[in-house]
Order: structure tokens, then C-alpha cells, then sequence
């Protein structure tokens, strides 16, 4: 592709077949949907392959290093640039991603979560303007695009998918909380959750907790999100997490 900024330059087309390698998934052979990488080789799959596949495996796929002994599914993420790469570069396949999430949860009678709802209603705001031919004029784009961050900000992740939370005191040292259960959104981490209870409880620091699902100490940074998915898939909501001090493994 051309230099940004030298004209003399020959734009060089690519064709999506010469990148596939890079933006397929090793496991199912179809586009990443959902990216998730390995943190140890950086080997990026679909999520749901690759959490599928680690529940009887501890290796990357591809390049068959150890992940973890005994939990590999702590030590992978959500890798939104590389999804966003993708939409990028291949047409309709958000869309189309999009469309068949909301027509699964509409054919078992389940209500859309809001994140799928937001994605479908601004790949059509986006999407629309361009098939009637329109163009919106500097001022009113820039107008339209300051009133939707307004909203985006007051928003409060109240439009994302919500997880429902349980929250149990493992621990004769810390007191309950006055209200246990909350909901809030799946993109939330653990590490907000230990936030959210250290101010509750007026513990000097959150470093000083361990939140725990099924008895396993849960990482920092996986959103509820991922700990539904991979801990309490088959189990009817609320999410149960227990938490409790901080313990110094020698």
C-alpha cells in the first residue's frame, strides 16, 4: 500500500486471500470471531474454539507450547484490535456475526443483550447513509458525532450484555455485604469487583482480596464475561463468587 504522505508511491493491492493466514483461526479454518490470544506465544483464535479446546488441552494450538499446567484458561484474552482488524478488512462479516447472534437468542425466546443490540443499531446508522447515497456535511457529522459520544458517556455500560452477581464472604475475617447480589456489565473485570468490595467494606487497599469461583482464584483482568463462559457455563444464574484476605502462596 502507498506511503502515507509520498504521492510517488504506487499503491500496491492486496488481495484478502494473501493475509487469510493471519486473520483465520487455526481451529475451525473461519475468520476470528470474538479474538482471543494465547499471552504466552500471542497465537490468536475464535474464543469459543479455543475455550473449547483448552478444556481438555493445556497447549497453544499452533505452536504447542505449555500454556499452564493446570489452568491455561488464565492466561488468554480478548484481543479487540485484532477483531477489529478483521470487521475491517472483511466485508459483512460483523454484520452477519451480529445478525446471527441476535436471531439465536430470538429462536430461544431469549431477550438480545444490549452490546448486541448497540453493535447491530450503529452498523446500521453507518450502513444506511451510505446505500441511500447520502453525505452529511462536515458540520452535521461532526454534530451528530459529538452527540453520540454525549450519550456514549452518560451511558454508564448500561446497553452492555449484564452478568448477575452473587457475592459471598469466604471468611470469618471480613464482614458480608449489606447487599450481595448486583448486576452489572459483562465487560466489568475482576479487578473492578475487587474495587467494588474493598470500598464497601473500607479496606485500605483491594490488592489485599482474592475473589474465587469454584474454589479457584480468579485473575485480575478476566471480565465476568469470560468467567461465565469458562467456569459457570452450564450453571443457571446468578453467577456465585466468594471472596475473602489475600493469601501468600509460598
Amino acid at each position: 500500500m502507498a506511503a502515507l504522505g509520498n504521492p510517488d508511491m504506487l499503491t500496491r493491492k492486496i488481495k484478502l486471500w494473501d493475509i487469510n493466514a493471519h486473520i483465520t483461526c487455526r481451529l475451525c479454518e473461519g475468520y476470528l470471531i470474538d479474538a482471543t490470544t494465547v499471552t504466552e506465544c500471542l497465537h490468536t483464535f475464535c474464543r469459543s474454539c479455543l475455550v473449547k479446546y483448552l478444556e481438555e488441552n493445556n497447549t497453544c494450538p499452533t505452536c504447542r507450547i505449555v500454556i499452564h499446567q493446570s489452568h491455561p484458561l488464565q492466561y488468554i484474552g480478548h484481543d479487540r484490535t485484532m477483531q477489529d482488524i478483521v470487521y475491517k478488512l472483511v466485508p459483512g462479516l460483523q454484520e452477519a456475526e451480529m445478525k446471527k447472534q441476535r436471531d439465536f437468542y430470538q429462536k430461544l425466546g431469549m431477550e438480545v443483550p444490549g452490546d448486541i443490540k448497540g453493535e447491530l443499531c450503529n452498523m446500521k446508522a453507518h450502513l444506511d447513509p451510505q446505500r441511500n447515497g447520502e453525505v452529511k456535511s462536515e458540520d452535521t457529522a461532526h454534530k451528530e458525532t459529538a452527540e453520540e459520544k454525549q450519550e456514549e458517556d452518560n451511558d454508564y455500560h448500561r446497553s452492555d450484555e449484564q452478568v448477575s452477581i452473587c457475592l459471598e464472604c469466604n471468611s470469618s475475617k471480613l464482614r458480608g455485604l449489606k447487599r450481595k447480589w448486583i448486576r452489572c456489565s459483562a465487560q466489568a473485570t475482576v479487578l473492578h469487583l475487587k474495587k467494588f468490595i474493598a470500598k464497601k467494606l473500607n479496606l485500605t487497599s483491594f490488592n489485599e482480596l482474592d475473589i474465587l469461583c469454584n474454589e479457584e482464584i480468579l485473575g485480575k483482568d478476566h471480565t465476568l464475561k469470560f468467567v461465565v463462559v469458562t467456569r459457570w457455563r452450564f450453571k443457571k444464574a446468578p453467577l456465585l463468587l466468594h471472596y475473602r484476605p489475600k493469601m501468600d502462596l509460598l
